[in-house]
């Protein structure tokens, strides 16, 4: 062997070991990974990367073709590298492939109807597949976001119905995924986690298995639907306070003071107070979501969660009056919105990841062109946009309208608009430096900002 093939083994050996110590006392040496999307695969892949043998499955053949070519557009750079080194995962779409898996966490999406009722059809399916190839003593583990009372009340008796098990026949565990897609400091493994179970035993078992896997607290709940609520609460907390700012920075708007600023003075106190900022739009799977799931679940239970709901009307009109600034400041350039061309710059619900899912952007764009804009779509990300280049995107645009702070619009200064003619830039994620626009023929509007 050549220096380089013997150091190779020998960290070969190295990790081998450390992956026995780490799953030393956990009886589970296989996993099974149902969903192998923004939450299924980077989990599954931390579980091969700590020596389980992990078994990765999702119902989308294409998708499945794709990863078995180690493809994955929406992982970050660290993890796309640890994919195409990890022979520990592999990929199917057949479910049969699942059978004498010691363990499944099933981290399927959970959406919504058109009316917001949650769609429990993924998970549901998905149980049914655990079920169907499910052995005696397995653990079962669901990360889906759910509301409380979803996990026992359709997961579990589905898993039961297609296994022909009962469930103290093998144990039933629930631990809400948290993942922070393009987050740096907190990935799939340094961020604490929280578990409830049907039992004792389940839930020691389980605690045990996240204990191997990650690198921080794990929290043990005193129920299944304690560990539902957490994932409700966290979620709605952001919602409600996201709400709370985009209400103010409207009124602030009218009343020429800047939002920003006030936060930024308000956040000088050391104790009592939570940063949130206005936005054009929420989005991403979750907080648009999760707090449709606490209001049927507190409908259900005889309860109205009117401040729930508010705030989800609040943060739902924010494109709306994102548009509506775009169009004033149209108006006094004498301008209509129909006609002009409008750069959306941004599709991506967050910072910097090619994630669209209910980014507030698709929302300003189909309002942009029900008003008869001209719109070109850029983001640097998310494939499928009408043009590749920034430049093209702004070049003779009557106005940019930013959807999403990508680093790469952070930079942008009154000079980047003014040599391509554009006019007006309407800062949905007040991502730019307001006062480098004043003096500058450039008319800048961001939310909330006077």
């Amino acid at each position: 062997m050549s220096p380089e093939q013997l150091l190779r083994e020998e960290h070969k050996k190295i990790g081998h070991s450390r992956a026995h110590d780490r799953r030393s006392g956990v009886d589970v040496a296989t996993i099974a990974v149902v969903g192998l999307g923004y939450v299924g695969l980077p989990l599954a892949l931390l579980a091969a990367s700590r020596g389980f043998k992990v078994i990765g499955f999702d119902i989308d053949e294409v998708k499945v073709a794709q990863l078995s070519r180690r493809e994955a557009d929406f992982l970050n750079d660290k993890e796309a590298s640890a994919f195409r080194h990890t022979p520990a995962l592999s990929v199917t779409s057949r479910e049969t492939d699942l059978k004498g898996a010691d363990a499944f966490i099933v981290c399927v999406p959970t959406p919504v109807h058109e009316d917001y009722t949650p769609d429990l059809r993924p998970l549901e399916s998905a149980s049914a597949i655990v079920g169907r190839n499910l052995s005696r003593g397995a653990l079962v583990i669901i990360e889906s976001t759910v509301s409380p009372g979803v996990c026992e009340g359709a997961s579990l008796p589905a898993i039961e119905r297609a296994s022909g098990l009962s469930g103290e026949e093998f144990d039933f565990a629930h631990c809400p995924e948290r993942i922070n897609p393009g987050d740096a400091r907190y990935d799939v493994s340094s961020i604490p986690r929280v578990i409830g179970a049907t039992t004792g035993r389940a839930l020691e078992r389980a605690a045990r298995l996240y204990e191997m896997l990650i690198d921080a607290t794990i929290v043990k709940m005193g129920s299944v639907k304690e560990a539902e609520a957490v994932k409700m609460v966290e979620n709605a907390f952001r919602d409600v306070n996201i709400a709370f700012v985009n209400e103010l920075a409207i009124a602030f708007d009218r009343a020429g003071i800047d939002i920003v600023q006030v936060i930024d003075g308000a956040s000088t106190k050391p104790f009592g107070y939570v940063p949130f900022y206005p936005g054009c739009g929420v989005g991403g799977h979750c907080i648009p979501v999760d707090p449709y799931y606490l209001i049927r679940y507190g409908r259900q239970n005889g309860f109205e969660h009117r401040f729930l709901m508010n705030a989800r009307r609040i943060n739902g009109k924010m494109p709306h009056y994102t548009v509506g600034l775009l169009e004033r400041a149209l108006k006094q350039k004498n301008k209509q919105l129909s006609g002009s061309v409008v750069a959306l710059l941004g599709l991506a619900y967050k910072r910097d990841v090619p994630d669209t899912r209910e980014s507030p952007a698709r929302e300003i764009h189909e309002l942009l062109l029900e008003r008869g804009a001209k719109v070109r779509t850029y983001d640097p990300y998310v494939p499928g946009t009408t043009v590749r280049r920034l430049e093209d995107a702004l070049h003779d645009a009557d106005a940019a309208l930013i959807a999403t702070d990508h680093s790469q619009f952070k930079s942008l200064t009154p000079i980047s608009f003014e040599v391509h003619g554009v006019g007006i830039v309407i800062d949905g994620r007040n991502c730019l430096d307001k006062a480098a626009f004043e003096g500058s023929d450039v008319a800048y509007h961001g939310i909330g900002r006077g």
